[in-house]
């Protein structure tokens, strides 16, 4: 980061670099499986260190085989062991602190749109989640790894198939995988079908508008509906209205870019949305009670 406030080349506004899916050459796009030395090999190729924050736009899942592997989500740091997973959703700040250390893990990689639309909606309450670590018991943990072993397996064998026939095996066996983890994860509100479609178009327009616009009735004119039908669609989703959901996404990427960046809190407040400091300061000593220089302090 520059002292200025300026961000490198290379690095995403907000000043967390952004890790764009890119297939690996000679592999068909959709899913890559790793090891932490391969992870490690592609961020060295990026010049980006797993020990560095970094911002991925796709999915990635860790599953721990054996040993311990340290690494933090946002703001939270995690110890895992053999049989957990977690996973890390597009948009999530990650970072390894130790690098790959010595545990032995299998990562899979895997942009939004990958799984079939019937996934997709299974797994989509994630999508607001903080973080998802997984911890099973014996029984559970040895039938993922089946299925893991199974998509690993069939990942490895490219050429034995008509490439839209590995490819679609690679998203049935991967498909699974996801349903399982979110069955095992636990129940989240679900959203009834009469406002699933106003809720995504809601959510889609929050992510890419939050850094302008923190009022609901802007968000219902951009999209056709009334402010009370995004409360009602947000709520049956989530169980906050709109102007909560709105409030607490501005809130997630302040505290990304206080604990992640070294940007000053005015810089931050501004790049989210707010014209002037102050009003940024008491939005988020009313959230958090605190200032957001304080909040800094504490990480």
């Amino acid at each position: 980061m520059k002292r200025n406030g300026q961000l490198p080349d290379g690095v995403a506004a907000g000043g967390i670099p952004a890790v764009p899916y890119r297939p690996s050459p000679g592999r068909p796009p959709g899913l890559e499986i790793l090891d932490l030395p391969g992870l490690a090999a592609q961020g060295r190729e990026r010049d980006l260190p797993l020990s560095a924050s970094a911002r991925p736009a796709f999915h990635l899942i860790v599953a721990v085989r054996d040993g311990q592997l340290e690494c933090s989500v946002d703001f939270t740091s995690y110890s895992l062991g053999a049989g957990d997973w977690l996973w890390v959703w597009p948009g999530q700040v990650l970072r390894f602190p130790d690098g790959p250390g010595d545990g032995d893990a299998t990562v899979l990689v895997f942009p939004t749109g990958f799984p079939t639309a019937a996934t997709d909606v299974l797994i989509r309450d994630g999508e607001h989640v903080a973080c998802r670590l997984i911890r099973t018991d014996p029984p559970r943990r040895a039938a993922l790894s089946r299925i893991l072993d199974s998509l690993t397996e069939e990942y490895g064998c490219l050429g034995d198939l008509k490439l839209e026939a590995h490819i679609e095996a690679l998203r049935d066996l991967l498909s699974v995988i996801l349903i399982r983890l979110v069955h095992l994860a636990g129940p989240r509100h679900g959203t009834r079908s009469d406002s699933r479609e106003p809720f995504e178009r809601f959510r889609q327009a929050v992510e890419e508008g939050f850094r302008d616009t923190h009022r609901v009735e802007d968000y219902a004119v951009r999209l056709g509906y009334s402010a009370r039908t995004l409360t009602r669609a947000t709520r049956a989703a989530l169980g906050c209205g709109a102007k909560r959901y709105i409030d607490d996404r501005v809130m997630l990427e302040a505290k990304r870019l206080l604990i992640h960046t070294s940007l000053p809190p005015a810089a931050i407040g501004e790049s989210i949305g707010f014209t002037h400091p102050t009003a940024f300061s008491a939005f988020f000593r009313q959230h958090t009670g605190m200032t957001p220089t304080g909040f800094r302090s504490l990480t």
